[in-house]
């Protein structure tokens, strides 16, 4: 089920840090500067399948923004994942690793929220699916070839990844849920295929029958992550193949399937620690909730990912946002 968020009926004055806000709690922290005109509609509708977010922003007449990634920002808060845009209506200025695009409807874009980038439009209808990097088929050498460049989105591969995309965000809310996760699954692959086509590389795209078991198998974590008896062998049951084979199909992931649940685990922890609404709950019920049985084993494994205890996590994330110009 879609969530959808609306600046309507905000005074003028307050609807830009609002859009700030909530764009970076669905995303990630952006920089967002602009204005939206006090009679302009905006809407931001975003839905999850999976690991896999799908969000369609409109903005209307009277509307300009830049938006982009500090590198005080990216210090922050640095998601694993990757954002890949197909443009409705409108028109999109993209800036990225010294590169820029200008981007028409149907076109398709790609940005690495690693690296600083920014981003420019006025009136403009836009998808933007976010997909962890460990699930497209490319190195990360190969994927910065794709940062600030224009994807036609009238030809080949590009022509089907922007229908398809554009397809399953308008229709998301009508259809079955397991029809959606199998929509979802091929809108990913497609969009590899495009990217992977963009550099010339298609032949860096696995079997199909092998990418659709992966993505099944990173839904299926998505889903039962709270669960403390989720590990690889009960994912290789659950999927009917053998433990064996399920290492040997993460051998190409830039992660084994252990360390995708301990960090997706950690992210889901993360992102409730953040969370103020969340402020009184204590840290190890949180951990406790996203499957770490013992609070000593969730805030070792917190440090050495992020460099700091849960505790002073949610403290450093309580603190008055600065300019992060």
């Amino acid at each position: 089920m879609s969530v959808v968020f609306r600046a309507d009926g905000l005074p003028p004055a307050s609807r830009v840090d609002y859009w700030r806000e909530i764009i970076s709690n669905v995303f990630m922290p952006l920089d967002l500067r602009g204005e939206i005109g006090a009679k302009t509609p905006a809407e931001l509708r975003t839905t999850e399948i999976g690991p896999i977010r799908f969000t369609e922003s409109v903005t209307g007449p009277g509307s300009s923004f830049r938006t982009g990634r500090t590198p005080r920002l990216i210090r922050s808060s640095d998601p694993d994942v990757c954002l890949v845009g197909v443009l409705v209506e409108g028109e999109v200025r993209v800036e990225q690793d010294g590169r820029q695009a200008v981007l028409r409807p149907g076109d398709l874009s790609f940005i690495d929220p690693a690296r600083p980038f920014e981003q420019s439009f006025t009136a403009m209808r836009n998808i933007r699916v976010s997909v962890p990097k460990a699930m497209i088929p490319l190195h990360d050498r190969e994927l910065g070839e794709l940062t600030g460049v224009r994807i036609p989105g009238d030809r080949g591969a590009g022509a089907l990844a922007s229908a398809l995309t554009r397809q399953l965000a308008h229709s998301v809310d009508e259809l079955p849920a397991p029809e959606v996760a199998r929509l979802g699954t091929a809108v990913v692959d497609v969009l590899a295929v495009a990217l992977a086509g963009r550099l010339d590389r298609t032949s860096a795209v696995p079997e199909a029958r092998e990418r659709t078991l992966l993505h099944r198998i990173y839904a299926f974590v998505e889903q039962q992550l709270a669960d403390p008896e989720l590990s690889p062998r009960s994912i290789a049951a659950a999927h009917h193949v053998s433990l064996r084979y399920l290492y040997k199909l993460f051998e190409a992931e830039p992660v084994t399937i252990g360390a995708w649940v301990r960090r997706r685990r950690l992210e889901r922890c993360r992102q409730d620690l953040r969370d103020p609404a969340q402020r009184d709950r204590p840290v190890a019920a949180i951990g406790g909730h996203w499957g770490f049985v013992s609070a000593a084993h969730f805030s070792r494994a917190f440090r050495d990912a992020y460099g700091v205890s849960p505790a002073e996590f949610r403290t450093h994330s309580a603190m008055p946002a600065c300019d992060e110009r």
